[in-house]
């Protein structure tokens, strides 16, 4: 998925995006508190309808709608409809937001577990029902990756959120263990 980047990400300058915009087709991240400072390519995954609207798997039962658990995305990947594989009866726009429907149907039922069955597996199984890129098994491990060297920061408040809190913890911890 990563080696094409280029050709699936509609590279876009999202620096003058504000928040209550929106991002049609598109995969969206933001930071989780504590965890994104000690690593910084992990982090809370959304997903967007054709109108932009943001759903993300919030906890457990719970599927966000509009708003994400922790708070407004800083990165966003762009995702081109084109590569999604459309039945005959629907067109690749009602695929795309049908897979999205489905796929926070499935995760309304479902408990939350940070490691296994999170937001970056509700994403996964949306991508999956779109059969996004001929791809049928999409995984919390390549939906990180893809969004960490993908993904686009929305602004310069976006890249200091990610990483401002590691760099200052690395900083610390390289002077503390210098001055031991």
């Amino acid at each position: 998925v990563m080696d094409e980047c280029s050709e699936d990400v509609q590279l876009i300058n999202l620096s003058h995006q504000k928040r209550g915009y929106s991002y049609p087709f598109s995969i969206v991240w933001t930071p989780i508190p504590f965890l994104t400072w000690i690593c910084p390519i992990i982090g809370h995954t959304g997903i967007c309808d054709s109108n932009g609207v943001i759903y993300d798997f919030q906890g457990p039962y719970t599927i966000g709608k509009g708003n994400m658990a922790f708070g407004s995305p800083t990165r966003v990947l762009k995702l081109n409809v084109q590569n999604v594989t459309a039945n005959s009866t629907n067109s690749k726009t009602e695929t795309w937001d049908n897979a999205v429907a489905r796929g926070c149907y499935i995760y309304s039922g479902k408990i939350h577990n940070l490691c296994c069955d999170n937001c970056h597996s509700h994403v996964a199984v949306c991508l999956e029902h779109m059969n996004y890129r001929g791809i049928r098994h999409w995984n919390m491990f390549m939906l990180a990756f893809w969004i960490f060297f993908c993904g686009r920061f929305i602004g310069i408040s976006g890249f200091i959120k990610t990483f401002l809190p590691f760099t200052l913890i690395l900083i610390f911890l390289i002077f503390h263990y210098e001055l031991i």
